[in-house]
């Protein structure tokens, strides 16, 4: 995978950015409520999106811990290369806000 990254990819990407190891729920959970709902995932763009991931070694796949509630979940933990990849996607988009503003379709920052 390469930039610029699929919606749904970064948005995975930034579920695990901060450390966290997430199942599969939890990281439609997450981008749900981190985006107001504006991305979805359902569990086939989710798990899809997850195998690509694991075979360009973004993401690797970690032991579920004893809490995942009774069933056999998997959990993943971004990798160095994804950090980086998803660092250079957020940088990308913070240049296309600034050419936003530059076109006067976003407000200047105060």
């Amino acid at each position: 995978m390469t930039s610029p990254l699929t919606p749904q990819a970064f948005q995975i990407l930034l579920s695990l950015a901060d450390g966290r190891e997430l199942h599969g729920y939890a990281i439609i959970q997450d981008v749900a409520d981190r985006t107001g709902d504006e991305i979805r995932l359902t569990a086939s763009t989710l798990y899809a999106a997850i195998k690509r991931m694991l075979d360009g070694g973004l993401i690797a796949e970690v032991e579920a811990p004893e809490e995942t509630g009774g069933a056999p979940r998997r959990c993943y933990r971004i990798t160095r290369p994804g950090r980086q990849l998803a660092q250079q996607e957020a940088e990308r988009l913070a240049r296309t806000v600034a050419m936003a503003r530059d076109k006067r379709l976003l407000p200047r920052r105060a």
